[in-house]
């Protein structure tokens, strides 16, 4: 009795940890995954602006697309299900992850030292060469802080527009479940091909809007990456839900 009572335990502990543990790692997963879309849109920005593609000359083009992004917020997301008022939210989540970014991170008060060199600083010191180099390349360093407040206000965005996955996916979910129990009544046919080609679709379908949405270089209304890719993944959960066993 005591060795199965210890097996018991020692089982219920493997588990707990098993779930930490896989709750830690996609954490960590996530964290690199945001940080890594981050810097590609920075360097998208960059490139753009090094090569002249973009038509707007230095940052203009970044700081057009942040007022495109927030005039979207505020013309056609006066509504969520997860906040009052939308267009606020994205704009002190904004707010908010330039502080943690910048301010708390003293990134602020390094480029405010480099942009404001002191007079007594002699011509071919550290400091005076330091300043040049931040003078080279100011307009790519405000670029990249507009970025960053575009990376915010898209990651709002996505974070409001998450519940439209979870009711489209119920109503998916309810739709399949129903066909799977007239299929299972009348005798229809069995696809386990099908089944696992849908199950594979979820998973996609969930992550490629946060990589493309957060990663546009243009600016571009959210329905048009959102809707799309919450209809893909109802569909395959409807898929999965249909074509699931018969009997279990």
């Amino acid at each position: 009795m005591a060795d199965s009572g210890q097996r018991r335990n020692s089982a219920q502990q493997t588990t707990e940890q098993g779930i930490i543990s896989t709750t830690l790692v996609r954490l960590t997963q996530i964290f690199i995954f945001l940080i890594l879309t981050l810097l590609f849109s920075i360097f998208i920005e960059w490139l753009g602006m090094a090569t002249q593609y973009w038509e707007e000359p230095n940052t203009q083009h970044s700081e057009m697309m942040l007022a495109q992004e927030l005039n979207y917020l505020n013309e056609d997301f006066k509504r969520s299900v997860i906040v009052e008022r939308p267009a606020q939210f994205a704009k002190n989540f904004a707010d908010e992850f330039y502080q943690v970014t910048f301010v708390a991170t003293g990134l602020k008060r390094v480029v405010i030292w480099l942009a404001t060199p002191s007079i007594q600083v002699k011509t071919g010191s550290f400091r005076k060469t330091l300043h040049d180099a931040y003078m080279t390349a100011e307009s790519y360093i405000l670029a990249a802080v507009v970025v960053i407040q575009i990376f915010a206000v898209r990651l709002a965005v996505l974070i409001m527009a998450f519940p439209a996955f979870i009711l489209l996916s119920l109503l998916g979910l309810v739709d399949g479940l129903v066909q799977r129990d007239i299929r299972r009544w009348s005798g229809g046919r069995e696809s386990s091909f099908v089944y696992h080609w849908a199950k594979k679709i979820v998973y996609p379908s969930l992550v490629l809007p946060w990589i493309i949405y957060l990663a546009m270089p243009v600016s571009i209304h959210p329905n048009l990456i959102v809707l799309p890719f919450a209809v893909l993944f109802a569909v395959s959960v409807t898929v999965m839900a249909s074509t699931f066993k018969k009997y279990l």
